[in-house]
C-alpha cells in the first residue's frame, strides 16, 4: 500500500484491524500520540487529504493513495506553523501531549469557524490548561493564517494577570518575574519533543497483562502453556515467577509512608483487574492473545465494597496478614491509618454557640485522565545496567524501590523519563516499572509497556473518595466556638497514599480557622474497590468541602456574608496553625500571609462582575459562592533536592536537576532561576532533568515542590558558582570581590572583563569537572510556608434539567513572588478546571460489586472546552520569606477550594444544599425538587 506523510512516499502492509495510528507511529511519526484508542480525546489527529481525523479509528486499510499530514507536516521548530507560532505566544499547552493533535485540527479553522469554536474543538481534550490559553492561541493563530498584518494579542489573554502580559525581550539576569516561553515550546507544538514512548527501539518486545475477573478470589492454579504456544511468545510471568517481596506502589521520601501491602503477581486479588499475570512478546498483538490463552482457576473469596461495612465486625479482611510494622493499624477491622484527637471542651463550645450546623458530605471517585497513559520502556545498558524510561514524576523514589524489589544495587538502576504527558499525582506511583524491569532481566531485551486508557481507569488509581461529617458552631457576631470533623476514606484494595492522604487532608482544611475547640476522628480503609492513590491536593479538597460548605450554612444561618465569615475566623500571620490537637504542627512557619488579600480581591471581582448575564426565563436561579483553602508550600517529614551547576567557557551552564517536567512548568522556572542568579541570557542555560543519571538526588515531582524545593536548591547551587566565579577573578586580578559583577560574559571589574575560559583556569581545583567548573546546592524541605486561594462562582441553575451554568470564575491566589506570571496563571486555571470537571461531570461508577462502568473517555466526561468558563486569575502581592525570590509553589492548591465554592453557589440559588459531588443534572434536578 502507497500513501503519503508529509509529502513523503511511504509504503506499509497493514494488519488486519490497524489503524492509521499505530501505522503512523511504526513509521517513526511519533508526533501521532495515543491518548485513548477510541476517537475520544483528539491526541492521534492529523490532516488526511487536508480534513481534520482521528487517526487512531481511521483503518490503515483505507489508506492507498491519500495523503497524511502531521503537525510535524504543518512546520517545524525553526519554521512553524502560523497556529504552531500563536500556541508558542500564548502558552498554549502546559504538558503538551494533546498539543500535536490539538494544533492539527486548529490549523484548519476559519475565521467563521470562532463564533462556533466550542463545537468544533469538541474532539480535542486538554487536561491542563482549562482551555482559555488554547482557546487565545486559535483565535491568534486564525488571524496570522491570514497574513502578517493581523497577528497578534487577542486582546482576552493577560486581563488581571497581575505581570506584564505577554513576554517581552528579557536582559540578561532579569529573568525571574516575566512570561518566558519554556525552552521546548517550538519543540512541544510541533511534535518534536520526545514523550515516553517516542523513540524508536531495535528487537523491542511487548508486556500485557491479564486481569482479574473477580474482586476477590484466591488463585487455586495457573496454566500458561497454551499461552506459551503462541507464536512469538518469549515469557510468561505469574505469581510463581516473581520477587516475594510486599512493597507499595505509592512513593515517598521516606518509603514507610506506606503500608506494605502490595506484590508483583500476587496469589491473591484483591480487585477487579488486578494484575493476574504477565506475557512478554514480539508483537502487542501476540501478547494479548497469550494473556487470554492463560487458564486460571479461582476461589472466590468475600468480597467488601462500602467503606462502613467494611470496618464492621464481620466483615471481609482484605490483608489479615499485615501488622503495625507494615503500616496498617488494625487490619482485623480494614483500617490502615485512624486518627482520634481534639483540644478544648467541645460540648461546651458548642453549648454557648449561637447557631449550629451539621451535615455529611461525600466525595467520589475522580481519574487524573492525563493524556499520555502511564507506562515504562526498559533495556539493559552496553555495561549491563538496568534502564527504565518511564512515565513518572518520581524517577529517584522508582530506581530506590525497583532496587530494592528486584534485589539490585541502586547504581545498577538507571530511570529517566521523555516529556511526561500529565500527572496530578497518578504518576507518583510504581504501576509498570517493576514488571517491565523484571521482564528485561529475564529475557535480556528491550521490554515496553503502555497502558491503554481502559487499564489507565482499572489499573492504576483514583481519587480518595470520601466520607465527611463536619458540625460547626458560632456566637451571633460570627466567631467559631467549635469545629468537629470525620472523615472515612476508601483506599480501595491496596494502601498506596492511604496515610499520607488522610493525614494531609486533616491538616490545612481544619487549621484555616480559629476554634477554642476542635475535635477530628478519620480513618482510612481497604475495600475490595480499585485503589485510590495521590490526587491534585492530596485530601485537602474532599474535607475543605465539607468544612467550607459547613461555614457557609452558618453564614447564611447567622446573617453575615461568606467573606466576612472567614475574615473573622481565618488565623493571621504569626498565630499558630492548629489541627486537631492543641500543638502546631512541626516546620511550618509563616514566610508571608496573603489571604486577607485573596478575600478582598476574590470579593471585589464579584461585586463588580463580568458582564455575564443570566438566560432568560424564571426556570433559572442565580447565586453566588466562595470558599477558601490553605496549603504548605511542600509536603511534610521533608522533600530534598540536590542540584548542580556547571559552566562551561564558552559561557554556557549546565544544570542537572532530578525533578520531572509534566506541565508543571518548573523546566522553564529554573531556567529563569538560573540566568536571573548567574546575570546570564535564558538561552545560556541548559537543563539536564529527570534522570538518575543527570542529577543527585530529588524527591521527585509532587507536593508542588519543583520551584520550592528543587528551585531552591537551584538557586543555591547557581549562588555558590557565582561566588566561586568572582573569587576567581577578585584572584587574578587582586581587587576587591565585593566590586565584581558576573555578567553574561564573564566577571566585570572596573573596566575589566574577565573571559570564562580565565576564571575556569583560576578556580578551584575541587570545583573542576570537565573544562568546567560545578558546583551544587541542596534543599531539604525542613520549613515550610503557606499558600492561599479564594474560589469565587456566579452560577445559574435550571430547575427543569437540573444544568448548572457558570456565569463568572474568579480565584484570587497567594504564590508570593510569581516567577513567571503567564505560567502560574495557566496552573491556577488548570487546577480551576480541573476542579470544576470534579465538581459538575466526573465520576468513576462502580456497580456496587467492583466493576468500573465507564472505562473509557465516551463515558467518563472529561469537560471539553464547552464545559469550562474563562477563570479571572488575581495574585495577591506577597513576597515569602523561604522560597527562591519570594515563590511559593501554586500547581496543586488552586484545586482545593473550587468543589466548595461552587457548591455554595448551588445552593445560594436553589435555597437548598448539596452534599455529595459530582454536582450533576441529575441529582441538582432532584434537588430542585425536594
Amino acid at each position: 500500500m502507497r500513501f503519503r506523510v508529509n509529502g513523503e512516499d511511504v509504503e506499509a502492509e497493514p494488519r488486519p484491524g490497524q489503524c492509521l495510528r499505530t501505522v503512523l507511529r511504526e513509521n517513526a511519526r511519533f508526533e501521532v500520540k495515543k491518548g485513548c484508542d477510541a476517537g475520544d480525546c483528539g491526541a492521534c489527529t492529523v490532516l488526511l487529504d487536508g480534513q481534520p481525523v482521528h487517526s487512531c479509528i481511521f483503518p490503515a486499510q483505507r489508506l492507498e493513495g491519500r495523503e497524511v499530514t502531521t503537525v510535524a507536516g504543518l512546520g517545524t521548530p525553526d519554521d512553524p506553523h502560523p497556529m504552531q507560532e500563536a500556541f508558542v505566544e500564548h502558552f498554549g499547552f502546559q504538558c503538551g501531549f494533546c498539543t500535536p493533535g490539538m494544533v492539527v485540527t486548529a490549523s484548519t479553522f476559519r475565521e467563521e469557524d470562532l463564533d462556533d469554536l466550542p463545537r468544533r474543538l469538541k474532539g480535542n481534550l486538554c487536561r491542563c490548561t482549562g482551555y482559555r490559553a488554547i482557546e487565545d492561541s486559535i483565535r491568534d493563530g486564525v488571524r496570522r493564517q491570514r497574513g502578517p498584518q493581523d497577528r497578534g494579542s487577542t486582546g482576552r489573554g493577560a486581563q488581571n494577570l497581575g505581570s506584564t502580559g505577554l513576554p517581552a525581550p528579557i536582559e540578561a539576569g532579569g529573568a525571574v518575574g516575566r512570561s518566558v516561553h519554556p525552552p521546548a515550546a517550538r519543540r512541544v507544538v510541533a511534535g518534536a519533543e520526545p514523550f515516553t514512548f517516542d523513540v524508536d527501539v531495535p528487537g523491542l518486545l511487548h508486556l500485557r497483562v491479564l486481569g482479574s475477573p473477580h474482586p476477590h478470589a484466591r488463585i487455586t492454579s495457573i496454566d500458561t502453556t497454551r499461552a506459551e504456544a503462541v507464536d512469538g511468545v518469549v515469557l510468561v510471568l505469574t505469581h510463581r515467577d516473581v520477587p516475594d517481596v510486599r512493597y507499595s506502589t505509592g512513593r515517598h521520601e521516606h518509603r514507610d509512608d506506606d503500608p506494605d501491602d502490595t506484590r508483583m503477581l500476587d496469589d491473591i486479588v484483591r480487585f477487579r483487574g488486578q494484575r493476574v499475570a504477565a506475557v512478554v512478546a514480539e508483537t502487542a498483538g501476540a501478547a494479548e492473545e497469550a494473556c487470554r490463552r492463560i487458564d486460571v482457576e479461582y476461589d472466590p473469596l468475600p468480597a467488601v465494597f462500602d467503606p462502613e461495612e467494611a470496618r464492621s465486625p464481620g466483615a471481609p479482611v482484605l490483608h489479615p496478614d499485615r501488622t503495625a510494622d507494615d503500616r496498617v493499624d488494625d487490619a482485623a477491622r480494614n483500617v490502615i491509618a485512624a486518627v482520634h484527637s481534639g483540644y478544648g471542651d467541645l460540648d461546651a463550645e458548642f453549648a454557648r454557640a449561637d447557631a449550629t450546623v451539621s451535615g455529611e458530605w461525600r466525595t467520589q471517585r475522580v481519574s487524573h485522565a492525563q493524556l499520555e497513559t502511564h507506562g515504562a520502556l526498559g533495556r539493559l545498558d552496553e555495561d549491563g545496567r538496568l534502564v527504565i524510561r518511564s512515565s513518572t514524576q518520581v524517577p529517584f523514589l522508582t530506581r530506590a524501590e525497583l532496587s530494592r524489589i528486584l534485589g539490585l544495587p541502586e547504581d545498577r538502576v538507571r530511570v529517566l523519563t521523555g516529556r511526561v504527558g500529565g500527572g496530578f499525582g497518578g504518576k507518583q506511583e510504581l504501576f509498570a516499572e517493576d514488571l517491565v524491569g523484571l521482564a528485561v532481566l529475564r529475557t535480556g531485551r528491550p521490554v515496553a509497556w503502555e497502558f491503554s486508557r481502559t487499564e489507565e481507569f482499572q489499573r492504576t488509581s483514583v481519587r480518595h473518595p470520601f466520607r465527611v461529617r463536619v458540625r460547626a458552631g458560632a456566637t451571633r457576631d460570627g466567631r467559631l466556638t467549635a469545629l468537629a470533623v470525620d472523615v472515612l476514606s476508601d483506599t480501595g484494595a491496596y494502601g498506596n497514599h492511604s496515610r499520607g492522604v488522610l493525614f494531609h487532608s486533616l491538616a490545612e482544611s481544619i487549621s484555616l480557622y480559629r476554634a477554642p475547640a476542635k475535635r477530628v476522628d478519620a480513618e482510612v480503609v481497604y475495600t475490595n474497590n480499585v485503589p485510590s492513590g495521590a490526587f491534585r491536593g492530596y485530601g485537602l479538597g474532599q474535607v475543605i468541602f465539607g468544612v467550607e460548605s459547613a461555614l457557609d450554612e452558618l453564614a447564611e444561618k447567622l446573617g453575615i456574608d461568606p467573606f466576612e465569615l472567614r475574615r473573622i475566623n481565618a488565623i493571621r500571620e504569626g498565630e499558630p496553625i492548629l489541627t486537631g490537637h492543641g500543638e502546631a504542627e512541626d516546620g511550618l512557619i509563616w514566610g508571608s500571609y496573603g489571604l486577607d488579600q485573596c478575600l478582598d480581591l476574590a470579593q471585589a471581582a464579584l461585586a463588580r462582575g463580568n458582564g455575564v448575564a443570566a438566560p432568560e426565563g424564571d426556570r433559572w436561579r442565580v447565586g453566588e459562592g466562595m470558599a477558601a483553602s490553605m496549603i504548605a508550600t511542600l509536603a511534610p517529614r521533608g522533600h530534598s533536592s540536590t542540584v548542580t551547576v556547571t559552566v562551561r567557557p564558552d559561557g554556557a551552564y549546565e544544570v542537572g536537576v532530578g525533578t520531572t517536567e509534566f506541565g508543571n512548568g518548573t523546566t522553564t522556572v529554573h531556567q529563569q532561576i538560573a540566568a536571573t542568579v548567574l546575570g546570564t541570557t535564558l538561552d545560556r542555560i541548559r537543563i539536564r532533568q529527570s534522570d538518575t543519571d543527570a542529577a543527585s538526588y530529588d524527591t521527585g515531582a509532587f507536593a508542588s515542590a519543583g520551584t520550592t524545593v528543587a528551585g531552591k536548591a537551584l538557586a543555591a547551587a547557581a549562588g555558590s558558582l557565582r561566588e566561586v566565579l568572582i573569587r576567581a577573578a577578585a584572584r587574578l586580578t587582586g581587587a576587591d570581590a565585593a566590586s565584581a559583577v558576573l555578567e553574561a560574559d564573564g566577571v566585570r571589574l572596573g573596566d575589566r572583563l574577565l573571559g570564562f575560559p580565565e576564571l575556569i583556569a583560576a578556580g578551584p581545583p575541587e570545583r573542576r569537572h570537565g573544562d568546567g567548573l560545578r558546583t551544587d546546592g541542596s534543599e531539604h524541605g525542613d520549613l515550610r510556608s503557606l499558600s492561599f486561594n479564594v474560589q469565587a462562582f456566579r452560577v445559574a441553575v435550571d430547575v427543569e434539567t437540573g444544568t448548572v451554568r457558570i456565569l463568572q470564575s474568579v480565584q484570587a491566589a497567594d504564590a508570593g513572588t510569581v516567577i513567571n506570571p503567564e505560567q502560574c496563571r495557566g496552573q491556577v486555571e488548570g487546577g480551576t478546571a480541573q476542579a470544576i470537571g470534579g465538581a459538575l461531570y466526573e465520576e468513576v461508577v462502580l456497580d456496587g460489586e467492583g466493576r468500573i462502568l465507564n472505562p473509557v473517555f465516551r463515558m467518563y466526561r472529561v469537560p471539553q472546552l464547552a464545559d469550562i468558563p474563562r477563570t479571572e486569575v488575581l495574585f495577591a502581592q506577597t513576597s515569602d520569606d523561604l522560597g527562591p525570590f519570594g515563590a511559593k509553589s501554586m500547581s496543586e492548591s488552586p484545586y482545593n477550594p473550587v468543589a466548595a465554592a461552587l457548591g455554595n453557589a448551588i445552593a445560594r440559588a436553589l435555597g437548598r444544599r448539596p452534599y455529595e459531588t459530582p454536582f450533576s443534572r441529575d441529582r441538582v434536578w432532584r434537588l430542585a425538587r425536594s
